[in-house]
């Protein structure tokens, strides 16, 4: 049974990610733990901060949100039924954070399942916010659901390195039982600069990964551009690709795939659904 928390604003585009992790875990026995915060910081910041008390917080404070998520959870009941998934909720009064590493502990969560909106660029959608937190401060893995994103079954999932991180079986172990759900193709693609030629050192990461993925649907590309965001825009055009996978360990290519794509033309993180790793 996988545990998936679903952290929910009540918005449309906190919808679309549920439905999307709905339909992406159709057939896997799931608890879907649906997790609402009333954030701390409205209440504790500005020149006369409000520290209010037990009561004020149940009576007040909680009692909206608490209402919301009776009203989600009746929303849900007119979705096809499903009986390998289980729905529970969680209203607090918090920082986000601090939430949502208290339900991954009490509940055992194994994967977190996000929407973001927004339409100008991860960098003004998520950085700063609390999918930019998430991402950066809690060690789970995070399924990001762009507001645009539409499900279709994950058959083609890019999985970009620059091959200069040695990845530990417990991250490509995660990759490969993901992956099967949907009997999806992993394309691991490397974006390289005009005449550049990969290390011994990358060329023996890239063996290693060749050798783990030996008997699973697999391959490998590479992509020669200035810019690594248009690279994997290029790649996510050619190939049709359904979802991005990405490891937080390589902080270079981490933060110029999801918190820089500045340009125009860049709309896989709108439209493409981010699977965010951590070692």
């Amino acid at each position: 049974m996988k545990n998936i928390l679903v952290p929910t604003d009540f918005s449309d585009n906190s919808w679309n990610a549920l439905i999307y992790a709905l339909e992406l875990f159709k057939d896997i026995p799931c608890n879907f733990h649906l997790l609402h915060v009333t954030l701390l910081t409205n209440y504790v910041t500005g020149d006369s901060p409000i520290f209010p008390n037990n009561t004020m917080v149940e009576k007040t404070i909680l009692k909206q949100a608490k209402s919301a998520l009776i009203t989600l959870l009746k929303k849900i009941k007119t979705l096809p039924k499903n009986k390998n998934h289980h729905f529970y909720t969680e209203s607090q009064y918090n920082f986000f954070i601090d939430a949502v590493r208290e339900q991954i502990e009490e509940k055992n969560i194994h994967l977190i399942i996000m929407g973001t909106r927004g339409a100008s660029g991860l960098n003004q959608v998520i950085l700063g916010s609390n999918t930019g937190d998430l991402i950066t401060q809690v060690k789970c893995p995070v399924l990001i659901i762009p507001e645009n994103a539409v499900y279709k079954i994950p058959k083609e999932i890019a999985f970009p390195t620059d091959y200069n991180i040695f990845y530990q079986y417990e991250i490509l172990n995660f990759i490969s039982e993901f992956t099967k759900i949907h009997d999806a193709t992993v394309r691991i693609l490397h974006i390289a600069k005009k005449d550049e030629n990969l290390t011994t050192y990358q060329l023996d990461n890239k063996d290693f990964l060749n050798d783990y993925f030996l008997d699973e649907k697999h391959s490998f590309h590479r992509i020669t551009s200035k810019k690594i965001e248009q690279g994997i825009q290029c790649f996510v055009e050619s190939r049709e690709i359904d979802m991005i996978i990405m490891i937080a360990k390589n902080i270079n290519l981490f933060q110029r795939v999801l918190f820089k794509p500045t340009v125009e033309d860049i709309s896989y993180h709108t439209e493409i659904p981010f699977l965010v790793l951590h070692e």
